[in-house]
């Protein structure tokens, strides 16, 4: 604004004030009372208040706590001390009841779906309580000068205000009428709309505060919220049971641990500032409960005795679960005793049902870590944790165990280990067999409750072969070094082997995971020698490899893989393949059950294929696959390393025998006299064609293949190993000329091709088309989504867990890179042999070749 627009607004007051005949100086004359006025005034205000804190006491109920409650009637009172004032508090939020409409979407009892750090500000001035949030994820010494900077840009915000509505007789707490943050009014403390991802809104008038309790150092707040989502043009109530816990988190908090690349934790980001810094330092907490020694055991556990820690972590087991699975979850938990002895603590974890004793017992309150049972369709399970944002601390897990979880359970037993295992053949296994399962699952969450990720690159460390070894599994414990890893049955060993040890057990890796992160040092000095120390000790076994989740979409090291086992991916999947076969040798068997219709065939036919799909996959990640290793400073270890020639051609062997000619004995077999294979849907059971399916999943595997970031990879690794001479490795070349010559073999030849060979080399066609094209696409359009899974069942998507490893960019600029080259040329070679070969062959070939040479034509504009 200009000094002649300030003119104009300061006269345009003066006008405004003359007009009212309002003197200039009357407002400040009007606040300028003498203090004996202002004191006679404060007391009335507190007299007032005060006889008003005592109308309520006398109209509501009264409970006592952290904050005390009163409730009148329809509303809710929160007494907050002026000592919790400016105290860091954390809202965590969580479903508590669901209708259909939202089970069959995936959210249930139990999930957290919104967590918010705030702190209560008393205005005697305003007459208010304000709400302020703020992140804390930045830290700074209290003396140095920078701290002031610090405070001023990393700010709090204001998120909520209440107006104070009365007070207690001695002033010491103040009374705030807090109705509209619970009741779907304001959504500040909790926006379950939003959480959920519905774009509706609360409707107020049907909705409402349910109970309220309050403890000493939380209270929780149950609620009715209900809104309307429109399904098939008319608009349908839904409303969720919604519980907010308020909890006051310490005055001082945990001592974070710094994360390492090298063990798998969570972590919470985290920026340091301080006057002696050049730059600011980022670091990563991890996530872990605070185990300590008390006070009395400190001496006896440094010298190495175990103790008991001051608090245990305590698992209890919803009342909701069916009795015949609790055993087995519990199990499940004490499993990992072994694990926190290794970090020195005995009875470190304690799972139980709730008993009489604890008679404030409640699912939904964050004093309790719960294994919530969920009654839907779903089959899927997950560990996630409340954290104090301030330091990683969790302060509470839960896990969510859906019940058709068994469902997941019972298709990988039967298809991974039935041609080893007649207990896992049947539509219905045994209480005692499915136990067994439950536990472990019941393990590998509660793994996540601890803080741990997924260690996907676990299994690599087990030789093939070993897995086929009865005395190796039996004293290693099963499939992988750590449970953590998806490695979940023994699909390698083969019936003759006798291997009996093929459920995932906790493993050297996971002990040594909780030793890293739950043993207790004295001083942050110690525990980061400590630490340091224990990774070098371990980092040359393989038994004790991090390799962290990627994307199914884009595998880039092919050592840390979901669902996969041992160090040989082509051969592990050749030991699948012949199990495999003996599977859909005894579908029929498997499955029958007299009166019935084939449904349990088709669904474990359609499984059995997903499986084979599976190991297509584990084996084309190896190709333009690269190992993505821990270097550090003295550890001599290359960051970056190609997977070896030879491993990559033998992969790209594998796939020209098991996908690019497509199994018979898969695909086409006598269950098709019975039925297709069958995948559910809500409108019930999808039944697949042979032809249709067999062409729909060759040619996932074709398109990703031949995908920009595999291929650029594969440049990538040519030309710096050419670049610093370190040998041969597989190039993209390579890779077209093993594809070609595994596809047109016939067609050189001049022979006859078969309705199958003609479909692989359309796939082969339009995958390079398709793929070549959006190299050339101005806009961000979504590829080819097939659904290449089919029946194979997933487990524990964990809402917190990243699935990106590294931030490696491999496919910036791709319309000017060698991947356009090597498609058009590759195309324009199979136009050159199709324009050749177009008067050989049968006239359904012949037809063949006329319409690859014209889709060519019409691709690159020819």
């Amino acid at each position: 604004m200009n000094k002649s627009n300030i003119s104009l607004g300061i006269k345009a007051l003066l006008i405004l004030m003359l007009s009212l005949n309002t003197p200039a100086g009357w407002a400040q004359k009007k606040d300028k009372k003498s203090k004996t006025e202002k004191s006679v005034e404060t007391e009335k205000d507190a007299a007032t208040t005060s006889k008003n804190y005592d109308e309520l006491l006398k109209k509501g109920t009264y409970k006592k706590g952290m904050f005390n409650t009163i409730q009148v009637k329809t509303d809710l009172y929160f007494e907050i001390p002026d000592s919790l004032f400016q105290r860091d508090f954390l809202i965590v939020n969580k479903l508590s009841q669901v209708p259909m409409e939202i089970n069959e979407a995936g959210a249930n009892k139990g999930m957290n779906y919104e967590n918010r750090l705030i702190r209560f500000y008393k205005d005697s001035t305003a007459k208010k309580v304000w709400v302020k949030t703020r992140n804390p994820r930045t830290s700074s010494p209290a003396t140095d000068a920078i701290t002031q900077s610090v405070q001023n840009n990393f700010s709090e915000s204001i998120l909520e205000f209440f107006d104070i509505e009365s007070q207690n007789a001695d002033s010491t707490s103040v009374v705030i009428k807090v109705n509209k943050v619970f009741d779907g009014n304001q959504k500040s403390f909790n926006d379950v709309l939003a959480g959920l991802g519905l774009p509706t809104s609360i409707k107020s008038n049907l909705s409402f505060i349910e109970t309220v309790k309050s403890f000493p150092e939380n209270l929780i707040v149950k609620s009715q919220l209900t809104t309307t989502v429109n399904e098939g043009g008319s608009d349908m109530p839904v409303t969720l049971g919604v519980t907010s816990n308020i909890v006051l988190l310490k005055e001082t908090p945990m001592r974070p641990r710094f994360a390492d690349q090298r063990v798998g934790y969570f972590t919470e980001k985290h920026w340091h500032f301080n006057d002696k810094q050049h730059a600011m330092k980022e670091r990563e907490f991890i996530t872990k409960w605070n185990l300590e020694p008390k006070e009395e055991d400190i001496e006896r556990y440094l010298n190495g005795e175990l103790v008991e820690p001051k608090k245990p972590i305590i698992y209890y087991i919803d009342p909701a679960t069916p009795p015949q699975w609790r055993q087995p979850i519990i199990e499940g938990v004490h499993d990992w005793q072994v694990a926190f002895e290794k970090a020195g603590f005995k009875n470190a974890i304690i799972a139980k049902l709730p008993t009489a004793e604890d008679i404030d017992f409640d699912v939904d309150d964050v004093r309790y870590s719960v294994i919530t049972y969920v009654a839907s369709p779903k089959s899927n399970a997950m560990g996630p944790a409340v954290i104090d944002p301030r330091s990683g601390e969790i302060i509470e897990s839960d896990i969510i165990w859906w019940h058709n979880v068994m469902t997941s359970l019972h298709s990988w037993m039967r298809i991974q280990t039935g041609p080893i295992d007649p207990k896992a053949r049947g539509n219905k296994f045994s209480d005692q067999h499915m136990g067994e399962a439950i536990r472990f699952v019941s393990s590998h969450e509660v793994g996540h409750t601890f803080g741990l990720k997924h260690n996907m690159g676990a299994s690599y460390a087990y030789a093939v072969d070993s897995l086929r070894s009865k005395d190796f599994t039996a004293k290693m414990g099963g499939t992988a070094p750590s449970i953590m890893d998806y490695a979940r049955y023994n699909y390698v060993a083969q019936p003759e082997d006798g291997v009996t040890a093929i459920t995932p057990k906790i493993g050297v890796y996971d002990t040594y995971a909780i030793e890293w992160g739950y043993r207790w040092y004295a001083t942050a000095k110690e525990e980061e020698k400590a630490l340091r120390s224990l990774i070098e000790d371990h980092q040359d076994d393989p038994n004790y490899f991090y390799g962290e989740q990627q994307s199914y979409l884009n595998i880039i090291d092919p050592r840390s893989q979901s669902e996969d086992l041992g160090d040989d991916a082509v051969l592990a999947s050749e030991y699948g393949l012949k199990n495999l076969k003996r599977v859909v040798d005894q579908l029929l068997n498997w499955t029958y059950d007299e009166g019935e219709n084939y449904y349990e065939t088709g669904k474990l036919y359609i499984g059995t294929i997903g499986q084979w799909q599976l190991y297509n996959k584990h084996v084309l990640s190896n190709i333009g696959g690269v190992y993505l290793n821990h270097a550090v400073h003295g550890n001599g270890k290359s960051a970056y390393e190609p997977v070896p020639y030879e491993m990559q051609s033998k992969a790209m062997n594998y796939l020209t025998k098991n996908v690019l000619e497509i199994p018979k004995w898969l695909f086409f077999n006598e269950v098709l006299n019975k039925t297709y294979a069958l995948k559910d849907s809500p409108v019930g059971p999808y039944e697949y064609t042979p032809y249709t399916l067999a062409r729909e999943l060759q040619y996932t595997l074709i398109y990703e293949l031949l995908m920009d970031e595999r291929l650029l990879r594969l440049t990538e690794s040519e030309l710096i190993q050419s670049e610093l001479n370190k040998g041969k490795t597989y190039t993209v070349n390579d890779l077209f000329t093993q594809t070609y010559n595994a596809i047109f073999a016939k067609t050189s030849k001049g022979l006859s091709l078969s309705i199958l060979e003609r479909m692989t080399q359309k796939n082969y066609v339009d995958a390079l088309i398709i793929s070549t094209n959006k190299l050339f696409e101005k806009t961000n359009k979504n590829g080819i989504q097939l659904d290449s899974n089919l029946n194979i069942p997933s487990l524990c998507n964990l809402q917190n867990e990243d699935l990106n490893l590294r931030n490696i960019n491999y496919t910036a600029m791709k319309r000017v890179s060698e991947v356009t080259s090597f498609k058009k040329a590759e195309l324009l070679k199979i136009k050159k042999a199709a324009q050749i070969a177009k008067t050989t062959g049968d006239s359904a070939t012949k037809a063949h070749y006329l319409d690859l040479i014209n889709r060519i034509d019409e691709a690159l504009n020819l």
